[in-house]
């Protein structure tokens, strides 16, 4: 055994100080204070600062009160991006972007229009004072602005001036004036001049008569004697403000349109119009509200909302802002998303958003805000009414071929190792493509059928490149993309007695729809099937009293409801089917069903009926026509109330379509069923 000193162990390391997080407060100190942050959200974070300097690093709060700061700090309180409001080169950016859509792009540019004059006009500035030296230096530095400049000696004759039809955007006022003071006249502007903003100047400057001044509606307070350096300054700010604000005060543009037509890539070629950041948020299915409002931070795992996320990642103020699919909105019981909608889209209030994690106002107005819907009846009544609805019709066969032709084909050539050079594709094999294949408003089934057909060549060029088609012709197609997957079903159906083909306008534009009516014995029943809506329930109702009303006119047996049941089936009772377009489809079958007068199969209708017969006008013809003219349909009857609308449909829409304008049930229902 051996005897002797044990070594020593070494000394266990000196524990490290804890990090009392001086040095992170320290840091966001100095961003706070050099950011140029507003007044109110400086004191806001000077407020966070001095509660966490008093809080334990290791408790939650404190890690919450960083994130807090650090958020603050990334959002773009004043930094925004100058309009191009170049009208040409919008009109080229439109154009190269997109096929057609003639009616849309006017629009836009009447909307770009009315933001590029808005812009150029010359500001107009009041200076109110009632000493002339003061009142001319003032306009003597503005007017080498360029700014139109009125002066006036009081507050009366300010408002006179401003009566007169003078809309000032500033108003530079003195406070203390003998005959009406600059706050009276600030008061008094309210009425006569809400949007001018006002610039307060004093020599008895004091906190409580700027802090009253301020609350009052003033934009600036200046001490006097003014420094007209800081005075240009102010004023520059003021009108940059407002030419960054929301373009207008008119309502925000809502795209609605079936998919596939174009909606999102148009608002993408307006933010690049403009010159601006584009930002896409998709609120489909959307139900809690703290998505948009956010949530307070006293709960755990609190988040801003979405839109503030979005403008703290891209970093300016004034983006072009699309918020995708405002249709599929929905509420439940954390709240109502739409109703968070409300506010973030009317110009009134946004100006002034509070998010619940911010708890400070955010300017919103600078925003130019787009909606995109497929169908806007599913948007709830107040919020539509802050939308201009922007409709994007379907496309023509026409336009969907040259659309085929000049950027679908070549972008999937390319993606698939091709090229123009290689394969060349007949106009006939694409028409092909768009009638036997696609059925549809938009261009995404076209896009990808045209895909599968470039996808199948660089197979077969990858084989053998010496056997590869170098040009597609119609008869080439089905040996790329199989049997065809859709026939014109109304024109190759036959005429048949009973069934009649109406026209109808769904969440993918325009479609047919066939009515079957079929008669049985029975106890006088009105038998309905199809998933129906009550409108077309009361369509159906409409149109059976009609008949029996006039039984003896229309050559029907006047008894033929006492002892007899009449069932009116919808095809695809999977799909659920309301509207106010189907009455003369239904009293066409009916009377087709109880005359035996055979419905021509190349023919269809629309419109509504009265219980005197008379048909009442739809909407959709467009998409209706287009619709009729996929499945093979001939002869259109309307009701002769869309006369000027049909006038207005452009030529290919028309293109091999006889439509029909019809006064009453009787004269569309000859035109509908064979012999009399």
């Amino acid at each position: 055994m051996l005897f002797g000193n044990k070594p020593r162990a070494a000394a266990p390391a000196a524990p490290a100080a804890p990090d009392d997080g001086t040095g992170v407060l320290e840091t966001l100190r100095r961003a706070v204070e050099g950011a140029g942050l507003p007044a109110q959200t400086a004191e806001a974070a000077r407020r966070e600062l001095a509660r966490l300097e008093t809080t334990d690093p290791a408790v939650a709060e404190y890690a919450v009160g960083i994130n807090y700061l650090e958020f603050l700090l990334k959002l773009p309180w004043t930094t925004c991006t100058r309009d191009t409001l170049d009208l040409r080169r919008a009109r080229e950016v439109l154009d190269a972007r997109h096929r057609g859509l003639d009616a849309v792009k006017e629009r836009i540019l009447e909307f770009l229009a009315a933001r590029a004059l808005r812009g150029a006009a010359k500001p107009k500035i009041l200076i109110v004072d009632d000493e002339e030296i003061a009142r001319a230096n003032m306009a003597h530095v503005l007017g080498k602005e360029g700014y139109g400049i009125r002066t006036a000696a009081d507050g009366l004759e300010a408002l006179d001036i401003l009566a007169s039809g003078f809309a000032a955007d500033v108003v530079v006022t003195d406070l203390k004036m003998e005959r009406l003071d600059g706050m009276e006249l600030l008061r008094r502007m309210r009425r006569t001049a809400p949007d001018a903003a006002v610039v307060m100047v004093t020599g008895f400057a004091t906190v409580g008569t700027a802090v009253e001044a301020l609350r009052a509606g003033a934009a600036h307070y200046l001490g006097k004697p003014v420094n007209l350096t800081e005075l240009k300054k102010t004023v520059a700010e003021i009108l940059e403000a407002r030419l960054s604000a929301s373009p207008g005060r008119g309502p925000v543009l809502c795209f609605s349109g079936p998919p596939g037509v174009g909606k999102t890539s148009v608002g993408q070629a307006v933010a690049e119009a403009l010159g601006r950041e584009f930002v896409r948020l998709s609120v489909a299915g959307l139900r809690d509200e703290a998505e948009l409002r956010g949530h307070r931070r006293t709960y755990v795992g609190a988040m801003p909302g979405r839109i503030l996320k979005e403008l703290a990642r891209i970093g300016v103020a004034n983006p072009v802002f699309m918020l995708d699919e405002i249709d599929k909105i929905g509420a439940e019981f954390r709240g109502d998303a739409a109703a968070a909608l409300l506010e973030i889209l009317d110009p009134e209030q946004n100006a002034r958003f509070s998010d619940n994690y911010l708890e400070i106002p955010f300017d919103l107005s600078r925003i130019m805000f787009i909606g995109t819907a497929n169908d806007v009846s599913r948007l709830p009544g107040p919020l539509l009414d802050r939308l201009e609805i922007l409709d994007f019709p379907g496309y023509t066969d026409r336009e969907k071929r040259d659309i085929a032709r000049d950027f679908l084909l070549p972008r999937h050539l390319r993606e698939n190792g091709l090229s123009s050079e290689q394969v060349a594709f007949t106009d006939a094999a694409l028409s092909r493509i768009i009638d036997d294949y696609t059925r549809e408003s938009g261009l995404r089934g076209l896009s990808r059928t045209v895909a599968a057909a470039c996808r199948r060549l660089a197979r077969l060029t990858f084989d053998d490149a010496a056997t590869a088609p170098a040009s597609v012709d119609a008869a080439d197609i089905p040996s790329l993309l199989g049997p065809r997957r859709f026939t014109r079903e109304a024109a190759e159906a036959g005429d048949r007695v009973g069934v009649v083909t109406g026209l109808v306008v769904g969440q993918h534009g325009g479609e047919i729809l066939f009515v079957e009516t079929a008669r049985m014995p029975g106890s006088g029943q009105l038998l309905l099937t199809g998933s129906l809506g009550e409108m077309l329930r009361e369509s159906a109702q409409a149109a059976l009293s009609l008949i029996r009303s006039r039984a003896a006119e229309l050559g029907v047996d006047p008894g033929f409801f006492e002892k007899s049941d009449i069932h009116v089936h919808f095809p695809a009772a999977a799909i659920t089917k309301d509207g106010p377009s189907a009455g003369v489809t239904i009293f066409c079958a009916l009377l087709s069903l109880l005359t035996g007068r055979p419905a021509r199969c190349d023919t269809a209708a629309t419109g509504e009926i009265t219980l005197s017969g008379r048909m009442l006008p739809v909407a959709g013809l467009r998409e209706k026509c287009l619709a009729a003219k996929r499945a093979g349909i001939a002869t259109v009857v309307v009701p002769k109330t869309n006369a000027d609308v049909v006038a207005g449909l452009p030529a290919d829409v028309l293109e091999g379509l006889r439509v029909i304008e019809a006064g009453d049930v009787v004269e569309a229902a000859d035109v509908v069923l064979r012999g009399r």
